[in-house]
């Protein structure tokens, strides 16, 4: 099934006329929404995460809320793709949170680094070595850098989904970009050059 662009969709297939679909009942109609938007939202969380298992939970959670909350939808009010990041991206961060408070008797998995067949994966896009190097910093620089840069989220979006100005973001951006040059050295600069 190709997959379609909600600004090329026909009346009958907008995400709004599918959300009122499913909550008509049509299992169809949320296939079709899967389709459109379970890559976007896996993938982000999997680049705030980064955990493919706990990527694919927050992606699958993120979808159950939409089956949930169908019947509630008001068309025109929220684009289903900002509605999706957001429920991801609170997602992701709650669970980035409970990290933190977890103590760990043994060290935590580590994630295999190698992309699955037919995904774009952050290796794909900058290397391994910048993947790392994201892994490493805050939580929020990370955010801010995943939603901005490889989400491609206007700063507005990206502020608005975290919660915080555009003033705030984009310092977060700033100094994302400083420690990521840092941890990279010379050799990582040409890996960073869309992060400019």
């Amino acid at each position: 099934m190709q997959k379609t662009d909600e600004s090329e969709a026909s009346p009958e297939t907008t995400d709004d006329s599918l959300i009122l679909r499913l909550a008509a009942g049509d299992d169809t109609a949320f296939a079709l929404l899967l389709d459109r938007h379970l890559g976007m939202i896996h993938r982000l969380a999997w680049r705030l995460l980064g955990d493919r298992s706990e990527a694919e939970d927050v992606a699958q959670e993120s979808f159950l809320r939409l089956w949930n909350n169908a019947a509630g939808w008001r068309p025109g009010e929220a684009g289903l793709k900002s509605w999706l990041y957001r429920v991801a991206f609170n997602l992701s961060h709650d669970r980035l949170r409970r990290r933190r408070l977890v103590l760990m008797d043994t060290p935590p998995e580590t994630v295999d680094p190698a992309p699955r067949p037919g995904e774009t994966m952050i290796e794909d896009e900058r290397g391994a070595a910048v993947r790392n190097a994201l892994d490493s910093l805050p939580e929020r620089q990370r955010a801010a850098l995943v939603l901005s840069y490889y989400e491609e989220l206007s700063q507005a979006e990206a502020a608005g989904l975290m919660e915080i100005s555009e003033e705030a973001l984009e310092s977060l951006l700033a100094r994302g970009r400083r420690k990521l040059r840092e941890l990279l050295g010379a050799e990582g600069r040409d890996l960073l050059e869309g992060l400019s």
